[in-house]
Parts: C-alpha cells; structure tokens; sequence
C-alpha cells in the first residue's frame, strides 16, 4: 500500500505541471492565465504564444498523462499485490488529471484536462485490448466536430461524450467503461463556461 500511496502522489505532481504557465512566464514572461481565454491548456498558448508553443504545449501535456500509466504503472506493477493491474493504470491516470485539472502549483486552478486525458488513455491503450479502437474513433469525432465548428471546445464535448458510448459499443470491461464515464463527466463539467458562451454565440473558434 505505502508503494500506491507514493505512486499516486507522484501521479498527481507530474500532472500539476503547468506546462502553458511556465512556456508564458519563460517566452513571454507574462502570466497566461490573465490573457487570452485566461486558461493554462494548449489552446490558449496556442492563442497567446503562437502555434509552436501551442503545439509542444499539447503534446507535453499529452506526455503528461501517459507517463504515469506506462512508466509509473510498471514500476508499481513489479512492487505491490494489493492491486489489479488494470486498476493500478487507472487510478494513476485518473490521479493524473485531477492534478491537471487542479494543480497545486497554482492555487488547485488548472486546465481542461482533455489533453492529459489523451495521454491517459493512449497509455491505458497499451494494456487494455479494444481500446486503441476507441480510442481512434474519439480522435475521429474530435477531428470531425473541429472541422465542422473550429471550436476545440466544441470538438472537446463530442469526443468526451463518445468515450463512452464507444466504451460500451464495443464492450470493454466494465472498470473501464466506468472510467470513460467518469473521464466524460470531467471533461463536460471543465467545459461548462464554454459551453454557455457556446449557446450564446459568443465562444471563439480556434482560428
């Protein structure tokens, strides 16, 4: 247990990395969260930094959360008993977000958390079979609702939602359906400004 324990507190720093917030103070020294949508997500450095910040800032923030399910995970996998693998993974990714969504770094104030959760289940994908199916056909939506919108936002709830329906489509076991439920959750209650301004009229697209 005292292995979980350490494993999920490292989980949760790793994933309060705020990787937007710290390209901003270092490229343009300025605080991202009060510019732009004021978010710490690769959206708004993509916004405020410029595409090549934007882009490594997705992709750190991807790296994030498949970093504790991968590497972290085998290292537990190998040290503690009290867990199936399976759970161990899912609770370090899910640990993983939390720290994204809420970073300790900056006053448990953080970002969406769709790109960590990307990463989290690109991780998972590795273990569990069926899911990089899934998993493609979420990108699919998301790709799909962008093209359609511009909005990432926008695109970011169609994928969500598709999780898991996907996730029981194509019968994947039950903890992990559990868990696209619960990812979804995140993700839409993440998005419920946007969502709002959405229905206004008012949230911006991309580009």
């Amino acid at each position: 247990m005292q292995w979980i324990i350490t494993g999920i507190i490292i989980s949760y720093l790793i994933g309060s990395i705020p990787t937007a917030y710290i390209f901003g103070r270092l490229l343009k020294g300025i605080d991202i969260r009060n510019a732009g949508s004021g978010n710490i997500g690769a959206t708004n450095a993509m916004r405020v930094l410029g595409k090549g910040p934007g882009i490594t800032v997705l992709l750190l923030d991807i790296l994030k959360g498949c970093l504790p399910v991968v590497f972290l995970g085998n290292f537990l996998v190998s040290k503690q008993t009290c867990l199936p693998e399976e759970s161990l993974r899912i609770i370090l990714g899910m640990v993983c977000i939390a720290g994204h969504n809420w970073t300790i770094f900056l006053q448990f104030k953080g970002g969406k958390g769709v790109a960590t959760t990307l990463g989290v289940l690109i991780g998972l994908a590795f273990k569990i079979p069926g899911l990089n199916l899934v998993l493609s056909l979420v990108l699919a939506t998301w790709l799909i609702a962008f093209f359609v919108s511009r909005i990432v936002s926008i695109a970011s709830c169609f994928a969500a939602l598709a999780l898991p329906i996907l996730s029981i489509l194509f019968h994947l076991p039950k903890l992990l359906i559990s868990t696209a439920i619960i990812l979804c959750a995140f993700v839409i209650l993440r998005h419920k400004p946007n969502l709002k301004r959405f229905f206004q009229g008012k949230e911006k697209k991309l580009f």
